[in-house]
């Protein structure tokens, strides 16, 4: 493509990073034409290139030939990106909320119409995740993926593990930009398991709804939960996970204990990290910063750049993949509460470790991933739940899995 011939959608964070990224950048392949936004009331200092507040000002402009589309709303995004490529227009996005919910559908109409749907940006910020699992494991076994994908939960426990207590960890974030004043998407684990449903079709060419994945938040970590990481000499992650076994892929986003020889122990405020695993490459880790204006901005114009050459993603894996997704696996997990009576919500199939006192208890010990996932645990009163790391076969001799009673002899357990 010779020249590309950009209309924004949204003025934003990411939207106004991407206008400075262009001004600055030595990248001459690319002209922004116009810019749709949707208050006409806000103040915004001036620059060279024209607002308007007609959607259709720039998908019914025929010289404009990619749509850019960085803005809140989710619906309006979804009929700005589908109506883009209906009108033969390449995209470049960084929703993950409508890639998540839509993405099938979209890849049938970009394909239909000789487009490219592109979105690095909609997962890690400026970390070129995707475009490497299209591209540099094609021909490579990919075993598995682990990653700190939110920098806003990243942030508030790097906080909360220093010591601070969750709210006043949150006002942090929020007074820093890395939270927004409702920060219920990111603090409740969705915003993570959106990218991790992107990751997943590239990585595995499954496409996997986000009603499917175990979706846990950090919202009811406590220092009592906080006391155990810290005498195990563990830190909290809200860690998404996808892993394949014996034909079968199983995923999930959950706060995770992680240990000190772990690629994710290390992994602070608001950065993220991906730890791909491939049976011929080994592990390799990711790193970078997973928001914020300019990098992100990064990522969009990368996408904006491979245009120039065509540039498509081709998912390989989805033609070649075997895999069937499944939550019939064993984890071992930790459930805390201050009502002992509460940790009987879901069968424990044995228990490690049983703590009981009078202002809180907490066991530890395997269950099925499928009956976690039938729990919505992010509206469990006083229950926090976090994974280990530790992950169980399938077909481990029942034997070893013999349900445990409360105060059951085998069981380590204490009273106090």
């Amino acid at each position: 493509m010779s020249k590309l011939k950009l209309g924004l959608f949204g003025f934003g964070c990411v939207g106004s990073g991407l206008y400075e990224v262009l001004s600055q950048s030595k990248f001459t392949g690319a002209e922004l034409i116009k810019i749709v936004v949707k208050n006409k009331d806000k103040q915004r200092k001036p620059i060279l290139v024209p607002f308007s507040y007609n959607p259709n000002e720039i998908l019914e402009d025929d010289e404009i030939n990619v749509v850019i589309e960085l803005i809140n709303d989710s619906s309006e995004a979804y009929r700005i990106i589908k109506a883009a490529l209906i009108r033969k227009k390449h995209v470049v996005t960084a929703n993950k909320k409508v890639l998540s919910e839509h993405l099938d559908e979209l890849i049938q109409l970009a394909q239909q119409n000789g487009v490219s749907l592109l979105y690095e940006a909609a997962v890690a910020g400026s970390i070129p995740i995707i475009r490497n699992l299209e591209e540099y494991y094609n021909n490579d076994s990919l075993t598995s993926i682990d990653g700190i994908l939110n920098g806003t939960t990243n942030y508030i426990l790097s906080q909360v593990n220093d010591g601070k207590d969750y709210q006043t960890a949150l006002k942090l974030a929020q007074d820093e930009g890395f939270a927004e004043s409702n920060p219920t998407l990111d603090i409740h684990g969705f915003d993570a398991a959106y990218k991790l449903t992107l990751l997943i079709k590239h990585a595995f060419g499954l496409t996997i709804q986000i009603n499917q994945v175990l979706t846990v938040g950090i919202q009811k970590i406590n220092k009592e939960d906080l006391n155990y990481s810290n005498e195990k000499k563990y830190k909290v992650k809200l860690v998404a996970r996808a892993f394949k076994d014996n034909g079968k892929l199983f995923a999930f986003v959950a706060p995770h204990f992680t240990s000190s020889n772990q690629n994710l122990f290390n992994v602070e405020n608001e950065f993220n990290a991906i730890s791909v695993q491939a049976s011929f490459a080994d592990k390799q880790l990711f790193y970078g910063k997973g928001a914020g204006s300019l990098p992100t901005a990064s990522a969009v114009l990368s996408d904006v750049s491979s245009l120039l050459y065509d540039y498509k993603y081709e998912y390989k894996k989805t033609n070649d993949s075997n895999l069937v997704f499944s939550d019939d696996r064993f984890v071992k997990i930790y459930l805390g509460s201050e009502d002992v009576n509460n940790l009987s919500k879901i069968r424990f199939y044995n228990s490690d470790e049983f703590y009981v006192s009078k202002n809180y208890s907490f066991r530890i010990g395997i269950v099925r991933l499928t009956d976690l996932i039938k729990i919505d645990w992010n509206k469990q009163n006083d229950v926090s739940l976090i994974l280990f790391s530790d992950l169980f076969d399938e077909n481990l001799d029942s034997k070893q899995l013999t349900n445990f009673e409360f105060l059951n002899r085998n069981s380590n357990y204490s009273i106090h």
